[in-house]
């Protein structure tokens, strides 16, 4: 079945219980756990592409890849049984099979774009506008699930880079990859470090005439091999597909958890050893000093992954080559550098990160008036202080999207079961009066994350405070035991 064209069974209704806006990894997972446990509630998920996968649907730049490892990013409730780390078109294939298994795709709407929502406390709705195949229509619900990822899916960012306009070749952001683009034979030159450049860089090597990776500053690199120890060990014992995922499962959140102590309690030894892994793949052939020598801490931005050391092999090759400076100017051939050197280039890369869209840009209006995010407080990142009835779905930046994705899901199913049970309509975090005092706080400090893409925009994200609920750890191994314990009563959370 095509899940991009089926026409969905309720393709007339205009009001829902709930409606889900987006229909990648966190949609789907979503409207899984909405139908697990409130089989009787109305529901469409709102998908602005012509078909499922967010991520995995818009990135079509070479060797696009899952930097985190499957059994974790995939789903608690499908077995994830190939390698670690996968390519985006696995990742699709894995989601077209969970949706048609779980009979998803006839709740999907293709090709609608929410333009604004408002909320109406007397009707106590949304009220969304919604831009479809047949033009501008409003769509209803009591329950808004915000499932539409934290980033601009139709631009990602770039610097402004002086003498851009000179450049006579192509330039290109690995977001929006042309799909009839030409590398064969051509120097291309590739701006930025972290998963995108490690990524696309070995993907084109073999076929271009020589690739440059421009680094302002470096990254740490995790070269992993890409296969399954474990795995291995396990295949013998015939484990049924779901207990062998969830063994996979805890095995990669105790090594993600571990890698993540360390960064917090040993940093300078987490550094030495992700330093020495990238030497004991070069061989010498670059020095990592100061191509793969970071100023910062590890994990304080996330962690490139190397399969196999891919990227490694193109360096030691030739067939790439990384240069740690800062750009002076495009010109009409390449780019300069400020050390003197000239990048000769056909074609520019800008590996250069993405844009936040805190709840996907849309314009959100409470009974008439313009709501700012940014002045409200955050209840466990998943509601805020002055929207009723709504969730959104933030993963987290150093475990997979999905750990967060279920935990959400399990408290957005929790809060409409107490509302059902209760007879209320409305549900608002407040603040207590002993969390009148708080100091806010950004929702994700630079001491605990500082890459760029997230601190250019964190000021448009809302606040957090100092105590539960108010607080979010970014700390799934924390947030485990937190948010599943939430005491729906503590008075963080109005119903009526």
């Amino acid at each position: 079945m095509n899940v991009e064209t089926k026409i969905t069974a309720d393709a007339d209704a205009t009001h829902f219980d709930v409606l889900i806006v987006g229909a990648g990894i966190s949609g789907i997972d979503a409207a899984y756990h909405l139908q697990q446990r409130h089989p009787g509630k109305t529901f469409a998920l709102l998908e602005c592409e012509a078909g499922i996968g967010g991520t995995w649907r818009i990135h079509k730049y070479p060797g696009i890849r899952s930097d985190s490892d499957l059994y974790t990013f995939g789903y608690s409730w499908k077995p994830w049984m190939g390698k670690p780390i996968a390519e985006a078109h696995e990742i699709l294939s894995y989601l077209e099979d969970a949706i048609v298994e779980q009979d998803i795709s006839q709740h999907i709407r293709f090709g609608h774009e929410v333009c604004s929502a408002n909320w109406s406390e007397a009707d106590a709705t949304w009220s969304l506008q919604v831009a479809g195949p047949d033009g501008e229509r409003t769509l209803s619900c009591n329950f808004l699930w915000m499932c539409q990822g934290y980033y601009r899916h139709d631009e990602g960012y770039t610097p402004e880079f002086t003498g851009r306009d000179r450049f006579q070749g192509q330039i290109v952001h690995p977001q929006t990859w042309p799909e009839d683009i030409d590398l064969n034979g051509k120097r291309v030159a590739v701006i930025g470090s972290g998963a995108t450049a490690a990524t696309l860089v070995p993907a084109i090597a073999d076929r271009t005439e020589h690739v440059t990776i421009i680094q302002r500053s470096p990254t740490y690199y995790f070269p992993k091999p890409d296969e399954n120890d474990l795995g291995e060990l396990l295949a013998p014992l015939n484990l049924p597909d779901d207990v062998y995922h969830q063994v996979m499962r805890k095995k990669y959140l105790y090594d993600s958890a571990e890698t993540t102590r360390r960064a917090f309690e040993e940093p300078d030894a987490l550094a030495a050893d992700l330093i020495a892994g990238v030497k004991a793949h070069l061989e010498g052939a670059v020095p990592l000093d100061p191509h793969f020598t970071p100023s910062y801490q590890p994990w304080r931005q996330r962690l490139a992954v190397v399969p196999n050391g891919d990227l490694f092999a193109a360096l030691k090759a030739g067939t790439a080559t990384i240069l740690t400076d800062k750009i002076e100017t495009f010109d009409e051939t390449g780019i300069q550098l400020a050390s003197g050197t000239h990048v000769d280039a056909d074609v520019i890369v800008t590996a250069t990160g993405l844009n936040l869209a805190p709840l996907g840009d849309i314009p959100f209006t409470v009974n008439g008036k313009a709501f700012d995010l940014s002045a409200a407080w955050a209840h466990h990142g998943i509601m805020f202080t002055g929207l009723p009835n709504l969730a959104y779905v933030f993963g987290y930046i150093r475990t997979s999207w999905t750990m967060r994705a279920d935990l959400v899901a399990d408290f957005v199913c929790r809060v409409l079961e107490r509302m059902d049970a209760t007879g209320t309509t409305v549900v608002e975090p407040q603040l207590r009066a002993e969390d009148q005092d708080m100091a806010p706080q950004p929702l994700i400090s630079a001491e605990n994350f500082n890459a760029g893409y997230i601190q250019r925009s964190v000021h448009l994200l809302a606040k957090q405070g100092d105590r539960g609920p108010w607080v979010f750890t970014q700390d799934y191994q924390v947030e485990k035991d937190t948010i599943p314990a939430q005491d729906l009563e503590d008075g963080t959370l109005s119903f009526r």
